[in-house]
This record gives structure tokens, sequence and C-alpha cells, in this order.
């Protein structure tokens, strides 16, 4: 996706907190008529020696998983919260609306998993995580036939990621009051899919305000023009 420099973040734990806090992606692969197919799965992120790994599953009546051979690569799309950003909470002028948001892509060659002997301990893994934290929390002690059944009824998916790519274009390219400002009128708005944007913008303080924490090397993130003193963004080709 087009990232300008300072929207780039190439911290992989910021990635990897992203995406355990915002699970729900939307796998896309190219079919054999060359056309896109999409479908939305609540995925698990996990890690082992040889990198990281997505799983998740779907219903075996979707057709999608017969093109998970292992070979094609695919876009696993994770977004976070987003917001419209009005230049009237601006206090530098002229100004022009923008959207504020936050996504992370990877890209892997997903495999179909079929069979109960790989499936059950994947849903395991994925009651674990979404329940956790949940009072009362649900255990799947479930009937064998039932179990059976259920799990015959879906395919499960893995995807090991070969590459990441994050952006959080949270008003970079404002000025530090501004930014200060738009976090400000979010937290406060009336809706909230706004508030949340600002709690995220808030939380992303190192992204939001890289000249408050002086990058290192490694930190995975840029500088933006407000901050180094170089020319200011606000154009609409600047907007995504």
């Amino acid at each position: 996706m087009f990232r300008p420099p300072y929207t780039r973040v190439e911290d992989l734990r910021r990635i990897r907190e992203f995406v355990n806090a915002y699970p729900f992606g939307i796998l896309i692969t190219q079919g054999d008529d060359h056309s896109p197919f999409a479908t939305h799965i609540p995925f698990l992120l996990q890690e082992g020696d040889g990198g990281h790994e997505l799983t998740g599953h779907v219903a075996k009546a979707n057709p999608h998983w017969k093109a998970w051979d292992g070979k094609r690569q695919a876009l696993v799309i994770f977004h976070g919260p987003h917001g419209y950003v009005s230049p009237s909470w601006y206090g530098e002028h002229p100004a022009v609306p923008t959207w504020n948001y936050a996504a992370v892509h990877a890209y892997g060659r997903p495999r179909a998993l079929k069979d109960e002997a790989q499936l059950w301990p994947l849903l395991q893994q994925l009651i674990d995580a979404f329940e956790s934290g949940r009072v009362p929390r649900w255990r799947a002690d479930l009937p064998s036939e039932y179990r059976a059944k259920m799990v015959a009824g879906i395919v499960g998916v893995t995807i090991p990621v070969e590459r990441w790519e994050a952006k959080f274009k949270l008003s970079q390219n404002r000025g530090a009051g501004d930014r200060e400002r738009v976090i400000e009128r979010l937290e406060a708005s009336s809706f909230a899919a706004d508030r949340e944007l600002g709690a995220f913008m808030r939380a992303q303080t190192e992204v939001v305000f890289p000249e408050r924490h002086p990058s290192v090397p490694g930190s995975g993130v840029a500088r933006p023009p407000s901050a180094t003193g170089g020319a200011k963004r606000d154009t609409i080709a600047d907007l995504d």
C-alpha cells in the first residue's frame, strides 16, 4: 500500500500488538480467472521458530479454501480505528479535511487444513484466545459426535507471514499543536468510533509525537516533516 515515510511502522512488536488487538482480518486471493476473492476471518497470530503465522477457519461451503494450496500469495488486511478529521479543529490554516486510520497488511501463501487432527487443536487455540478475560468463560466440552459434526463443516487456514506492511496515518503531517487538538476533539466526540480513534492516537504517542520520543535505531518510527522542520504536507494527494 502507499505509505509516506512518516506513516510507516516497521516495529514488529507494535505490529504484533495491533494484530492481536484487531484480529478480524480480510483474506484476499486471486482466483484462476484473475478476479479477487475475499473472506472476513478472525485470525490468531502465532510466533514460532520460523517466524509469524496466521491461523483461522471458514465454513466448508465457502469455496475460497480451494485456492489455499500453499503456493499462491495472498493478502490479509487488518484495520484498526479510523475516522474523519475536520480542518475546523486545526489552529493552522488554510487546511483540508482528511481521514485518519491505522492498518496492517500481511502477505503469505495460505494452506488449507482439512482433517480433524489439525482442526480441533486450531479451534481450541482460537477459543482460548477469544474467550480470554470473559466471565463466564466458555469451555469447549462438547459431546464427541456433535464436535465431529461441527468440525466436519469447516476448513482451517494457516498463513506463514512472509512480509508485513503497517501504516498509521494519524495526522503526523500537522504541527504538534494541531495533532493534540485532533486527539482532544476525537476524545470528546459524541461518536464512539471517534473516541476509539482518539484513544488509539493517545496510546500511539511515539508514532503521533515522534519529536517527544527521539527515534533510536530499529524503533520503526519515522519522523514526519512537521517534526523535523521539513515542508508541511497537507494536500489532497497526501490523503491516504
